[in-house]
């Protein structure tokens, strides 16, 4: 058991780390991202380009159970209201953000939206959305849009699934896009463009109540980092 000095150290050291997060790290963009519609909103209007799209319901660390293979837990999962379902993740490791990763995730977040005897003309649109610090995909460019094709015609297939990689490398001002990729690495609340963002950020950074609250979840990591240890 942790002596009352040893807790004290312990919470002055997490504060101190809590200074060099940012949104690119997924534990504290999911503490930013819960139960805040408005912050998962405005990332899915300028990555989607689709201003007048409204968030009507979002969860954070969504787990997707297959019980007879390899689950998956999904960084946000968003429905806006044309009833389209977005997974936004994060992912700071090229591997993490694997081709194949995205297409698993499109297809688990498939299999868990249809229920018993609903028609397949009932699976809604989707969007796999992945943030990447690099360019992962390497060819320079700040969105990458996956669509599956017909080979022969060279028309879209229009299955309703969607892949789009999001290069956080590029950080151009005088973009919205390369602005929202700038708050995504910024560490200081008051050096971000978008108002919504940094008040998020200000207030786990900045104020006792946040701070109190992202110092559960660092002690939440060390114990899941020593149990997995363990392990």
């Amino acid at each position: 058991m942790p002596t009352k000095e040893q807790l004290e150290r312990l919470h002055r050291e997490d504060l101190e780390r809590l200074k060099g997060f940012c949104l690119m790290d997924d534990d504290f963009m999911t503490q930013c991202f819960a139960d805040n519609n408005e912050c998962v909103e405005l990332v899915l209007q300028i990555i989607l380009g689709i201003q007048d799209l409204k968030v009507v319901e979002s969860r954070t660390q969504v787990f997707v159970e297959n019980i007879l293979k390899r689950s998956v837990r999904l960084d946000v999962v968003a429905t806006d209201s044309s009833g389209r379902v977005m997974n936004i993740e994060i992912q700071r490791a090229d591997r993490g953000a694997g081709r194949r990763r995205a297409r698993y995730n499109s297809s688990m977040m498939d299999a868990s939206l249809l229920r018993k005897g609903q028609d397949w003309d009932q699976l809604p649109e989707t969007y796999t959305i992945f943030i990447t610090e690099r360019d992962v995909i390497g060819k320079g460019l700040p969105l990458y849009h996956v669509e599956r094709c017909i080979l022969e015609t060279k028309d879209y297939f229009g299955d309703g699934t969607h892949i789009i990689y999001v290069n956080g490398a590029i950080r151009d001002n005088d973009t919205s896009l390369g602005r929202l990729m700038h708050d995504f690495r910024c560490t200081d609340p008051a050096d971000m463009h978008y108002r919504v963002l940094a008040d998020r950020v200000s207030f786990f950074k900045n104020s006792e109540k946040g701070g109190l609250i992202m110092s559960r979840v660092m002690e939440e990591m060390r114990n899941q980092a020593r149990q997995e240890g363990i392990q």
